[in-house]
């Protein structure tokens, strides 16, 4: 049975368990359209705390955020940990006001909290805005999905996509936001394990933390640097970025779902407790994983970088890949899902507040919300460029919404109730900030969130400072700091900020680096042969045998170099002998063909002749040597030349023969078999890369 049927199978069966468990829900659930939208408010903590770390994480943790790491190397463990810090503040204190508003005012939505009353403007506003993101969140989920069943079994993305909605749609249907927090916590189980497991073979792979950071450093000196090169406006607004991002985490309607089917505070503080440990580790893994994909996969370009996971399982036990890709598309759905219905609620409390007791007219939104997000991740696959980044539309999307909703929910929990005039500017303040901050680029130096944050709560002070009224005070029940407290509180920002950049400017790589550099360079390179064994068999018709050898055992001298390939050489020579009075008459004694295979680390390469021949097994680019490279940086076409690693270990050559007997009519053959010489090299390459 092939790999790709093995992984289909276990694929599948995890799917079942899945859609098992969603079914299972309808046993509890009621079918009314507060149980659908908010689990009539009874979820248990634990459940809800599962499902949101699965919702939170997403397609974007396997797929994006893997590509990011990828590309950044070390200094994403910022947007890691400080991101954490911002999803800590948010659950302390964000989530205890959402989570009482929404008790004592029975709310369903994230839309109807930046109002006072139901069906306000500002609540229609909000809705439609979140509807607009979260379907471009959702698509970036469908769009993971297409990508890891592409990855690891050749489907096109389409069919991906497609899978995906109709999964997504069947768990909303089944039981609403009940089956989708439970098939949330048994996909977070999965999600969890499948990580564990994948990030013990890739540093197994790569010779643990040491070799990890070694392999690293020989790629790109940059990639072991905490810092990254060339932030045009500074690296404390850079990290302020991260933390505003784990702060908008109160700003997802998916997630704020998840508080809303809470009881109580008691449950919520259970719930964050929950959250944080089954986050936290799988936060760590997944950075991780991607630093070895960039070890394992060096030659693959930034483009690609988002396959880098999915690439990885494919090494691994066919049912284990399965796994990982169950894990994957686990992730994908439970954040679709979840966003679906939190469109759901926002259309029906809010957009058309009529139909919020109408359990048929909910689930129809439900159907138009998935297809919607559905056609804008087909479109996507026809524009080069819209689809192609999982990470940049999740990152869109996110902040986007963190913009419009945190600072809405700050002023409102600190006491400060704005009109519909006040909240309205204050959205689309923060959505011209997301806007025009990514259109012009700038969301390579500094994501969005500064900008709609930052032009949400400018707009909150110009309203503040305009109204006699609230003048005095802009944070509602706070009053403004005295000059003294002022003063203090600028010298502690300045000295934090000076001592931040003054840090960044010692110890960040030069952004002038040729590393980074898109221009074009001239390659040149030797290539150098290293026998590691050779020896003759012979080999009877029809039979073939296995041939082992280890790089290991032949030569020491092999550590250090870059080993790109291995070359084996094959000869043979036909010795049939034919006999017989009708020898002169019959057919002339044949070539016999014989068969030769190469196996290393997941990699094989073949050839077959009636003479002699060698061939190849490569994992580089050798079509960059001795030539000119255009449109690509230094630490590019590094990573298409170096062998990453391999080369060491275990290899299995496989030769058979075939016997083509000549003769006839009183003519006889005595070919039986054939001897055959081999002989196998390990490839190195040296190479200089040079500015022209």
């Amino acid at each position: 049975m092939s790999d790709e049927i093995l992984i289909l199978l276990s694929f599948l069966l995890f799917m079942g368990i899945f859609a098992g468990v969603g079914l299972a829900s309808m046993r509890v659930k009621e079918d009314t359209t507060d149980d659908y939208l908010v689990a009539g408010r009874g979820m248990h903590p634990a459940l809800a705390a599962l499902s949101a770390v699965s919702t939170w994480n997403s397609g974007y943790m396997f797929i994006g955020f893997i590509g990011f790491i990828f590309i950044s190397g070390y200094s994403a463990l910022w947007i890691a940990v400080v991101s954490t810090i911002g999803q800590l503040v948010a659950w302390i204190w964000l989530y205890k006001y959402i989570q009482k508003e929404g008790q004592e005012r029975n709310l369903r939505s994230l839309s109807s909290l930046v109002s006072s009353k139901s069906g306000a403007p500002e609540a229609k506003i909000a809705a439609i805005l979140s509807v607009f993101f979260l379907s471009i969140y959702a698509a970036a989920q469908l769009t993971a999905g297409g990508v890891a069943l592409k990855s690891m079994l050749g489907w096109s993305e389409i069919t991906g996509i497609l899978i995906g909605f109709v999964l997504v749609v069947a768990y909303c249907y089944a039981g609403g936001i009940r089956a989708s927090i439970w098939t949330d916590a048994a996909q977070s189980c999965v999600m969890i394990v499948g990580s564990t497991i994948l990030c013990l073979v890739a540093l197994g792979k790569v010779g643990g933390l040491s070799g990890l950071h070694g392999t690293l450093a020989d790629i790109d000196p940059n990639m072991v640097n905490v810092f990254p090169s060339g932030l045009k406006f500074g690296v404390t607004l850079w990290i302020a970025a991260f933390f505003l991002g784990g702060l908008g985490v109160a700003g997802q309607p998916q997630v704020v779902s998840r508080i809303m089917t809470l009881n109580s505070d008691k449950d919520r503080k259970q719930a964050m407790v929950w959250f944080f440990v089954w986050q936290t580790p799988f936060i760590a893994l997944m950075f991780f994983i991607g630093l070895a994909c960039r070890a394992i996969f060096p030659e693959m370009l930034a483009e690609d970088a988002e396959t880098g996971l999915p690439r990885l399982a494919q090494s691994l036990n066919p049912i284990l890949g399965g796994v990982i890709l169950a894990s994957i598309f686990a992730a994908t759905m439970s954040t679709a899902d979840s966003q679906v219905l939190a469109c759901t609620a926002a259309i029906t409390d809010d957009v058309k507040p009529e139909w919020n007791q109408d359990h048929s007219k909910t689930k129809k939104v439900t159907l138009a919300v998935a297809a919607f997000a559905t056609s804008i991740s087909l479109v996507g696959q026809q524009f080069p460029g819209f689809g192609d980044s999982v990470f940049a539309l999740v990152v869109f999307a996110v902040y986007g919404l963190g913009g419009i909703f945190v600072p809405l929910v700050l002023i409102r929990m600190i006491g400060y109730e704005p009109d519909s005039k006040h909240t309205i500017s204050m959205m689309i303040a923060a959505l011209l900030g997301v806007l025009i901050w990514t259109v012009l680029g700038y969301g390579e130096y500094i994501f969005p969130s500064v900008p709609g944050m930052g032009a949400a709560f400018a707009v909150h002070l110009g309203f503040c400072w305009k109204r006699d009224l609230s003048e005095a005070n802009p944070f509602g029940r706070y009053s403004v700091p005295t000059r003294k407290i002022s003063a203090i509180g600028a010298v502690i920002l300045l000295a934090f900020v000076g001592g931040m950049e003054g840090t960044y400017q010692v110890f960040a790589p030069n952004s002038s680096s040729m590393s980074d550099k898109v221009g074009s360079y001239s390659v040149t390179g030797t290539y150098s042969f290293h026998e590691i064994i050779d020896g003759s068999e012979f080999i009877e018709d029809g039979e073939s045998i296995p041939i082992e050898a280890n790089s290991e055992d032949s030569m020491d001298s092999l550590n250090g170099l870059n080993i790109v390939g291995v070359l084996i050489t094959i000869a043979h020579q036909d010795d049939e002998a034919v006999s017989g009075a009708g020898c002169a008459l019959a057919d002339p004694p044949q070539d016999d063909t014989v068969e030769a295979s190469i196996g290393y680390s997941g990699l094989s390469a073949s050839e077959s002749s009636t003479d002699g021949f060698d061939f190849q097994l490569d994992w580089h680019n050798s079509t960059l040597i001795d030539t000119t490279v255009s449109n690509m940086t230094k630490s590019e076409i590094q990573m298409m030349l170096d062998g990453g690693g391999l080369g060491l270990g275990e290899y299995e050559l496989i030769l058979g023969v075939t016997v083509q007997n000549g003769g006839g009519a009183f003519c006889t053959s005595d070919d039986t078999g054939q001897d055959v010489d081999y002989k196998i090299e390990l490839v190195s390459l040296e190479y200089t890369i040079m500015e022209v």
